[in-house]
């Protein structure tokens, strides 16, 4: 198992743009950014060993900031997990900078056969990526 942490604020894969003019696509540049740094936590992780093979389980934990507008009730119930993000982005796309991790932990993500995406508040803003073997006797409901 590794366990890959990136400080601050999660970001969301963002979407392709296109330049009307050259009909050329891009990934934006905040995008880019995260995709390295968590390419380089996960290199840090994984600290020499070699790519995981074969079915694998990820766990995703995006810890949002806690937004300061809200009052202190509201932050203390978010803190205590009373309260979720429901605000973007939306978990599919924390799952989708995973591709940040082909040739780094595994070769490619379509090794990741059982994948969960969690969003809570955190006054330790991070993303969180859990990565393990799937044991052979494991059924789909554990």
């Amino acid at each position: 198992m590794i366990e890959i942490v990136l400080a601050g604020a999660p970001v969301g894969k963002g979407r392709p743009r296109f330049v009307k003019a050259t009909g050329r696509a891009f990934t934006p540049e905040r995008t880019v950014r995260f995709e390295d740094r968590l390419s380089l936590a996960a290199q840090a992780a994984m600290n020499g060993q070699p790519l995981m093979e074969g079915p694998l389980k990820v766990l995703v934990e995006a810890r949002m900031p806690i937004p300061v507008s809200k009052p202190k009730k509201w932050q203390a119930a978010a803190l205590a997990g009373q309260i979720r993000p429901v605000v973007k982005p939306d978990a599919d796309n924390f799952a989708k900078m995973l591709d940040a991790c082909n040739l780094v932990v595994w070769t490619d993500d379509s090794q990741v056969v059982d994948l969960r995406v969690l969003k809570f508040y955190s006054t330790a803003p991070e993303l969180r990526v859990r990565v393990e073997h799937i044991n052979e006797d494991e059924g789909i409901f554990g």
